[in-house]
């Protein structure tokens, strides 16, 4: 059975034991996470949410907050002597799935 929920403006398809990088949610390490925008469930029986599954969750617990690698931002116009540098690391959230509740 699986699943595919949206967080963070984005949709991520999970199933069971998964783990999966996010992005960050406000919530402290080994603590629990329900998702109730689920989008889809597939397995031996379909449902299709219309945006959203009715009475369908995935409940998760978190295992860590990190930053991702950084990345340079560089903005350059030729002959105009402008040139900016700027770095960027973004949040996340590790993830492990425990249930999904369909």
């Amino acid at each position: 059975m699986y699943a595919i929920i949206e967080t963070g403006g984005k949709q991520v398809k999970v199933s069971e034991g998964q783990e999966i990088y996010v992005e960050k949610v406000a919530a402290d390490a080994n603590e629990s996470v329900t998702f109730d925008k689920v989008l889809f469930i597939g397995g031996d029986d379909v449902q299709v949410g219309a945006p959203y599954v009715d009475g369908a969750s995935v409940t998760a617990k978190v295992e860590k907050h990190g930053r991702q690698k950084k990345i340079d931002v560089f903005k350059y116009k030729p002959k105009k002597n402008y040139h900016r540098k700027q770095g960027h690391r973004q949040p996340y959230t590790k993830l492990i799935i425990d249930k999904i509740n369909a």
